[in-house]
């Protein structure tokens, strides 16, 4: 692919199905290779650390910053939520933009040497940047968290493509999709595991008094959370010493200005630019289950029959995965939805294994139809069995989408690029949350939060606030009826009588927070299935863009 409007050139690796080498594709290489490499593995290793230590923060985060009911918590709003994922999104996933170009001019171990270490200091931030009185005055607690995600945000925007880059410069055509679906499946088993960690680090404290010190869910707990992300991924320096670095095919003399202009003009190619639009699209709706349905499911979910069920287990492991709430004892939303990275552990390398041979276009609409379905039912009901459901039909369409996006940007990247294309990779996931984070924000805030609703049925449906005019406007609300968004459930039920299932049930099928939450994002995933679908039909005639 070129930088003008000439014909492009077709990369021989796609053509040829060659080996892509250090030097470069092309049909007179070695025999193409079905196997993987001890840099792969120990890329794949390294990978896991990460995402262990990423996932044990990122699961709790819309918990931590806006649960209404969560006592260690910042109490922010769902508005203050969104703000904060848009700009940890846009600096995370949209920075690749110009990382992946610098990771393969400065050398993929360098890279990812100063990523890891950015992000260690982004954990440790979270974990000191809370009620600080310093000489310059008091640090309000949002922008003590909000500095905190971006310095981690930065770190991760590099290491991604340092990562990444490496990983597609050991994988060919012929070994892509169970390269891909391997480095999938990875993610997954770290994201899995770290999705059963903030229950012990939220409630050891309690077993562990005279070393962690922290009360359960108190915010010590929160900061002892935090420095165990920092601590995790200190792993990955000890493992970079065994990295040996990967070639990119890169120049290494071009200077900062042709790096940039390298990245700028691969990216405003029509084609490219018209697959990572319909993509953002569809992240910005899958994005949902990780980033909204935590606090969807805190809410509103009566997750007690699965409780109940889980009786048998060993009292701390029990304790670890539960938590008592008003309405009983619940499952922890950290556990209901690890069961989206067990499908992957369990599903995604059939599902490779499957699609090894289906063109990887094809594989990624049927996917992305199979998890706008999963979506929708997830959020329809209040039941914990028809949120799992739809948490394991969205994970069969994850199988088919995340592993192939990476590959086929991986695969139609020009020699030297592959960098620069799997920064790309993370494009759609940056505007697709940058987006959806403010838009969640907005509609979960006023139609979708159980705190919210609570004070809008005092306002609205209760002679509680007699006398006071409340103008329709949710920030509106607690000056008007003087009853803050952590009050309100509380104040519902000592003003009705009701208890605090009943008035869940109750703000459930008045105000119908299911389906403002849920359809707007279902309708937005079919757009973009079909978008693609069209696209894939153009694609054939594009040689270079035929994946």
């Amino acid at each position: 692919m070129t930088t003008s409007a000439a014909k492009p050139v077709v990369d021989p690796a796609i053509r040829s199905n060659a080996p892509i080498s250090p030097g470069g594709p092309g049909p007179s290489g070695p025999t193409p290779r079905h196997t993987f490499g001890p840099t792969f593995f120990l890329l794949n290793t390294i990978e896991m650390w990460e995402r262990l230590a990423y996932y044990n923060v990122r699961v709790m985060a819309p918990i931590y910053i806006m649960q209404a009911d969560e006592a260690g918590g910042l109490h922010l709003n769902a508005m203050d939520k969104g703000t904060i994922y848009a700009w940890w999104s846009a600096i995370q996933s949209i920075l690749p933009i110009v990382t992946g170009g610098f990771a393969d001019r400065w050398g993929y171990k360098k890279t990812l040497i100063g990523a890891i270490t950015t992000m260690m200091i982004g954990y440790i931030l979270l974990a000191v940047l809370r009620d600080v009185h310093g000489p310059l005055g008091y640090l309000n607690n949002y922008w003590g968290f909000f500095i905190g995600i971006m310095v981690l945000a930065a770190g991760t925007a590099f290491f991604k493509p340092g990562l990444q880059g490496s990983l597609a410069q050991s994988l060919n055509k012929e070994n892509s999709s169970m390269g891909w679906g391997i480095f999938y499946w990875v993610v997954n088993v770290g994201s899995f595991v770290a999705h059963y960690l903030p229950g012990l680090m939220l409630t050891a404290g309690t077993m562990l008094p005279w070393i962690l010190r922290a009360e359960a869910h108190s915010k010590e707990a929160w900061r002892n959370l935090f420095f165990a992300s920092a601590f995790f991924t200190s792993f990955n320096l000890v493992l970079l010493c065994f990295l040996r670095d990967v070639p990119s095919g890169a120049s290494k003399t071009d200077g900062v200005l042709t790096v940039l202009w390298r990245t700028i003009s691969h990216i405003i190619e029509p084609r490219l630019l018209a697959f990572i639009i319909i993509m953002s699209g569809f992240w910005m709706m899958m994005y949902q289950l990780w980033d909204l349905q935590p606090n969807f499911i805190a809410d509103w979910v009566d997750s007690g029959p699965l409780a109940r069920r889980l009786t048998f287990l060993n009292k701390t492991v029990y304790d670890s995965i539960t938590e008592v709430k008003p309405q009983g004892r619940m499952v922890a939303q950290q556990v209901l939805v690890s069961a989206n990275s067990l499908c992957i552990i369990v599903g995604v390398m059939l599902a490779s294994w499957v699609s090894r041979h289906t063109r990887t276009l094809s594989a990624l609409v049927i996917g992305m139809l199979m998890a706008t379905c999963g979506v929708l039912i997830a959020g329809w009901t209040m039941s914990v069995w028809v949120l799992l459901g739809g948490i394991v039909f969205f994970s069969l369409g994850e199988m088919f989408t995340g592993p192939k996006i990476n590959a086929y940007l991986g695969l139609i990247a020009p020699p030297g690029k592959k960098g620069l294309y799997l920064g790309y990779s993370n494009i759609p996931a940056g505007l697709g949350v940058l987006i959806g984070a403010k838009l969640s924000g907005f509609v979960y805030g006023h139609y979708g939060e159980k705190a919210v609703l609570a004070q809008r049925y005092l306002a609205e449906k209760t002679p509680f606030a007699q006398g006071k005019e409340w103008n329709g406007d949710v920030t509106t609300l607690e000056a008007t009826i003087g009853v803050s968004r952590p009050q309100a459930m509380a104040k519902l039920q000592e003003f009705t009588g009701m208890d605090a299932a009943t008035a869940t049930k109750v703000l459930w099928d008045t105000y119908d927070p299911q389906y403002h939450v849920w359809i707007p994002y279902a309708c937005v995933g079919v757009v973009c299935a079909i978008a693609l679908g069209i696209y894939g039909q153009m694609a054939k005639k594009w040689a270079d863009m035929n994946a």
